[in-house]
């Protein structure tokens, strides 16, 4: 089941997976707006995602809320990331070494 299909959520989706990736699940809430912590206080309520604030003793200048993403929502984003992928692979500002050996010929 499709949970993310508005622009927001699924801006807020890929968010929550660079911050599981790339910080350990530790989110920076100065890059969410109201409607982004709605969300995910919705998503936490029905699993998607689990959503929560960090203790205050742990909070620093890298965040103070976490997040876990679901089986689904680990699923979900990973179709959101491919189609990034290849929506960005079309606009690309380089050629490979192939494509410019196949332009010579």
């Amino acid at each position: 089941m499709k949970i993310a299909s508005k622009k927001a959520e699924v801006s807020l989706l890929l968010y929550f997976e660079t911050r599981s990736v790339d910080h350990s699940g530790r989110v920076d809430s100065r890059y969410m707006n109201e409607s982004d912590v709605e969300i995910a206080k919705k998503w936490n309520e029905i699993g998607f995602v689990r959503f929560g604030r960090i203790a205050s003793e742990d909070c620093n200048a890298n965040g103070s809320n976490w997040v876990e993403l679901s089986d689904d929502a680990w699923s979900e984003v990973s179709v959101l990331r491919r189609e990034r992928a290849k929506r960005n692979w079309k606009t690309r500002r380089f050629r490979s070494t192939e494509e410019k050996r196949q332009l010579s010929n």
